[in-house]
């Protein structure tokens, strides 16, 4: 052992090892950056949309501007990127499957959450706060106020959307059949039970030519 491997601990050979790498690692640095650079400025460039874009919806018959993210859905915009917010629409399942969420898009029913906001640009969207006023002396939209009559209302979490998608047929179907009704409303689910009730105003409103979503005859 060398009189330097006892000052230092280190061998002449280990120290010439070492500075070696060093210096081929610190050639090749700039050109390496110089590459991940280059890659995550192509990444950017030509990859998904990071951050915010600013957009319009209409909804309720009024413009609204918000910023969303790429990825947001309908119904996030809806509660959490409006001022102020609409919280008709309700998150419960997150994958079109209960009907908590539906809203109107261009007069059919839609579950928001299963719709991006960018996709709804240039269509006509109402949620249960666009019914309100309705021809009904305690403001209520007709449909409501059947629910309300034959105790289809529970905890109302799911009453927005059976609200919907009920006024939606029987708009589009007045006097609709039994079935057909039903048939509407496959894709609401009501957990309190209220189902009975539920189909007890439809079948009271299945022939009132004043049922529409937005209360006209």
């Amino acid at each position: 052992m060398t009189q330097d491997e006892l000052t230092t601990g280190i061998s002449r050979r280990s120290f010439l090892k070492g500075a070696g790498g060093a210096a081929a690692v610190s050639g090749l640095g700039p050109a390496a950056g110089a590459v991940r650079g280059a890659g995550d400025a192509e990444r950017g460039a030509d990859g998904p949309v990071r951050g915010t874009v600013g957009i319009v919806l209409r909804i309720n018959g009024q413009e609204r501007p918000l910023q969303v993210e790429p990825r947001t859905t309908l119904l996030r915009a809806l509660r959490e990127r409006l001022e102020p917010a609409l919280t008709g629409a309700k998150e419960v399942c997150e994958r079109g499957s209960c009907g908590a969420c539906t809203v109107l898009i261009d007069g059919q029913p839609a579950c928001a959450c299963s719709v991006l906001a960018l996709d709804a640009r240039g269509r006509e969207i109402t949620t249960i706060e666009g019914l309100e006023g309705g021809r009904a002396s305690d403001g209520l939209n007709p449909v409501q106020a059947a629910l309300l009559e034959q105790d289809g209302v529970m905890c109302g979490f799911c009453t927005p959307g059976f609200t919907l998608s009920l006024g939606a047929c029987l708009d589009a179907h007045p006097g609709a059949p039994q079935a057909a009704i039903e048939a509407a409303l496959a894709g609401n689910l009501c957990r309190c039970g209220s189902q009975p009730g539920i189909l007890a105003a439809a079948r009271k409103l299945g022939a009132d030519t004043d049922s529409r979503p937005g209360g006209e005859r």
